[in-house]
């Protein structure tokens, strides 16, 4: 069975700032890890290698840097590591982002066959959970989206559990497909000495848009849909009235009165 994981190098969650003049998050000069979501992606794809055999590639679109997350990838348990680096993804939306991966992936499914790609369910810099069903519609494959159990593998599909708005549902996809899964799904191992130390040694594999034969009229900021206007933290207000009184049935029926004034009772 080949897997193949898709991560991203994002801002630490506790240290994401955002521009107060253009609106947009500052990226230069902080610490980047691997987005917290697909970790859960990435540690399940290894479990299902574990569990039924088989091979773990990864990829990753994004500048040099976002090697750091292909090396951790390989000290967290995958085999083989991709990187889609070119200035023509810069500034991609999620549509443009989907497409350029859903090329490489095709690229590495030429190489080795491929039954399943494996994504979380969002990112922690933009939040929009666009990105494993947009890959799927590319490939023009089955996609199940939060998906919080494998319940089994088949020799030619997927059974899992995904959640949905009054609760789950199990569905059953034909091999090659698509899952983006939830955090529930499994709790990521602590990297091993021997997999830091492999990872310093593995080869990462760099293609261009050229590489993957990307259309170029689909990828960056000059052909993106959709364009991220302005980000901003919302102000939060806080209004507290201390309800006081010489007793508690005094206080109770000051804060009754309050709530009736208010018309909330």
């Amino acid at each position: 069975m080949h897997i193949v994981a898709c991560v991203k190098q994002t801002p630490k969650s506790d240290n994401v700032k955002i521009d107060p003049q253009t609106g947009c998050l500052i990226r230069s000069g902080t610490q980047s890890a691997m987005n917290p979501f697909d970790e859960f992606a990435l540690e399940e794809a290894v479990t299902l290698k574990e569990q039924v055999g088989g091979k773990v590639s990864v990829i990753t679109m994004g500048p040099p840097q976002a090697e750091a997350v292909l090396r951790d990838s390989i000290a967290r348990g995958a085999d083989e590591v991709f990187q889609l680096g070119d200035r023509a993804l810069a500034g991609s939306d999620t549509w443009s982002t989907s497409y350029a991966l859903s090329k490489g992936i095709e690229k590495i499914n030429q190489l080795e066959h491929v039954d399943l790609i494996i994504c979380g369910k969002q990112t922690n810099d933009s939040d929009t959970g666009h990105i494993g069903p947009q890959i799927s519609a590319w490939l023009q494959i089955p996609n199940a989206a939060f998906v919080k159990k494998v319940v089994r593998v088949e020799k030619n599909s997927i059974v899992v559990e995904r959640l949905t708005e009054d609760g789950s549902e199990v569905v059953e996809l034909n091999f090659p497909c698509v899952i983006s899964v939830v955090k529930e799904i499994n709790k990521p191992r602590v990297r091993s000495v021997k997999g830091r130390m492999l990872a310093k040694r593995v080869p990462i594999t760099v293609w261009t848009a050229d590489d993957v034969q990307a259309d170029k009229t689909k990828l960056g900021i000059n052909y993106c849909p959709t364009r991220v206007v302005k980000s901003f933290v919302p102000k939060r207000e806080v209004n507290a009235v201390a309800v006081e009184g010489a007793n508690a049935k005094e206080k109770a029926a000051k804060l009754v009165a309050l709530l009736k004034e208010n018309k909330y009772i």
